[in-house]
């Protein structure tokens, strides 16, 4: 009973974001996927694959996580707009000189990485391009992922200096606006999630039936 309720809820928060007018400009939650689906969210094409209710409530509990770990930070340090000509999204926390930004884990993942051998910048390198991206724009010396654990609130903080990430954002927004600009449509190309991008792609039928049902092919 309360699952069915808490499921139609998130349900009816969903439904009363559709037709909402986005903002017409990068994502940088997007960086480091497929340019294809960057493109279509530019454009506010509709979703063909929306959040299932299981994803949507992964993401009501790392949205109350957010919640959780700004609560105890002043209001002006949190949730700061980014925005220029071509990029519009919100940085979870901007300190002195370093923007944070709040991933939530379940217990197994957030221990796993802490194995050795685990290359961070590697594994985690779309969340680095979007904090990397808010840390530059604000003229930040340094950005931060913040992993959360879900079961014990533990928390693992990774640090790295915004110049390192530049000449990868640079490489990533010269080929973002370059297909802006030619305004074609891009060839689908899965970069993250080690090539399963398309699984979880909000755009997936839609891809799908732009190509003739052929499957797209990870980038190596």
């Amino acid at each position: 009973m309360i699952q069915k309720l808490i499921d139609a809820e998130l349900l009816k928060e969903q439904d009363s974001r559709k037709g909402r007018k986005g903002s017409g400009k990068w994502k940088p939650s997007m960086l480091g996927r497929c340019y294809r689906a960057h493109y279509w969210a530019r454009k506010g094409e509709e979703q063909t694959n929306p959040p299932d209710i299981r994803t949507l409530r992964v993401f009501k509990v790392g949205k109350l996580f957010h919640e959780f770990v700004q609560g105890y930070l002043p209001e002006k340090c949190t949730e700061v707009e980014v925005n220029d000509e071509n990029v519009y999204g919100f940085a979870d926390i901007v300190g002195q000189d370093t923007v944070y930004d709040i991933k939530s884990q379940h217990s197994r993942a957030f221990w796993y990485m802490k194995k050795d051998g685990y290359d961070v910048k590697k594994e985690k390198y779309t969340n680095w391009l979007q904090v990397m991206c808010y840390a530059k724009m604000l003229g930040k010396k340094k950005g931060c992922l913040m992993f959360v654990s879900k079961d014990d609130l533990c928390v693992e903080e990774y640090v790295d200096f915004t110049e390192n990430w530049e000449e990868e954002l640079t490489k990533e927004f010269t080929t973002l606006n370059a297909i802006w600009e030619q305004d074609i449509l891009p060839a689908p190309e899965p970069r993250a999630y080690s090539g399963k991008e398309c699984t979880y792609c909000n755009f997936k039928d839609k891809c799908k039936e732009e190509d003739g049902h052929k499957e797209a092919e990870p980038n190596r």
